[in-house]
Parts: C-alpha cells; sequence; structure tokens
C-alpha cells in the first residue's frame, strides 16, 4: 500500500506518543487528531498510569481536540492512530463524527475497524468514517511485539 507523505508525517508523531505509553509501562498505542493541517491534540495510552479502563489513547485525544475545537463534533478532523481502535474508540469515534482514521497496524484480537466487526463503516449508524489502513504498518506492530516481548520477558524475572 502507498501511504502518502502527510499520512506518515502524522504517523510518525502518533509513534512517538505509542513510546511514550510504553515507556511508562503501557501499551504503545499513540493518536493524533489533526485539523486545518495542524495536530490540535494528542493522546496515548495511559490505561495502567491512570488505573482507569478509559484512559485508551483515542480517548484522551478526542477530549483534547474537543477543547481545542470548543464542540463535540469534530468533523473536519482526521485521527491518526498506530493500533486499530477497540470497540469503545470506534464508538467514541462514530460518535464525535471524525470524518477519516488512519491507522499503523490491525489488531486481530481486538479492533473494532475492520479486524472483528467494523463499527466505523455500519450503514446502520448516522456516520460512517473513510478508513486508511497500514500506514507505517511495520513500526505500528515493531512496538506491539517488542512492548509485549519485553512484558512476558519482565514477567519471568
Amino acid at each position: 500500500m502507498e501511504n502518502n507523505k502527510e499520512d506518515k508525517k502524522y504517523m510518525r508523531q502518533a509513534i512517538t506518543l505509542a513510546k511514550k505509553a510504553a515507556a511508562r509501562g503501557d501499551v504503545p498505542i499513540g493518536c493524533v487528531i489533526v485539523y486545518e493541517g495542524k495536530v490540535i491534540a494528542r493522546g496515548y495510552n495511559k490505561r495502567n498510569a491512570d488505573k482507569m479502563a478509559l484512559a485508551h489513547a483515542e480517548i484522551l485525544a478526542i477530549k483534547k481536540a474537543s477543547k481545542v475545537i470548543g464542540d463535540w463534533r469534530l468533523e473536519d478532523c482526521t485521527m491518526y492512530v498506530t493500533l486499530e481502535p477497540c470497540q469503545m474508540c470506534a464508538g467514541a469515534i462514530v460518535q464525535a463524527r471524525i470524518p477519516k482514521v488512519v491507522i499503523g497496524c490491525m489488531n486481530p484480537k481486538a479492533g473494532c475497524a475492520g479486524s472483528i466487526i467494523n463499527l466505523l463503516d455500519m450503514k446502520q449508524f448516522n456516520h460512517q468514517v473513510e478508513t486508511v489502513r497500514g500506514v507505517m504498518e511495520e513500526e505500528c506492530s515493531a512496538l506491539m511485539k517488542e512492548f509485549f516481548a519485553w512484558l512476558r520477558e519482565s514477567k519471568k524475572n
């Protein structure tokens, strides 16, 4: 898949955020939201750090973007996220009316943007989301593999 330069530029920023999550002991997932060519919100997974199931990268970024825009509707924004969104995050993306999501790697065990189900493109909902998959997929996938290898190793000791 040929990715455009802009997608790679913003996915690199999401990867940097994912690395922050990993450094804090959280699953390495990073997210940026872009509006009018500018990053307006960033988020990275903080579930373990915050001891909160809702502290996913996408949820945190949506919350920040809504404050910047001054509305819950993020109709002119694009989200870049390193890992395919789960059911909660996919639902929040639909609810926030985000028109486009760019995904690094897919999540066959919990992904809800095409792996298990595609909540972003259900005609039954009043909003569907354009999805671009596989942007910097190898880098995003490697982050996940390295983190879980480290986690397994640390549990042995």
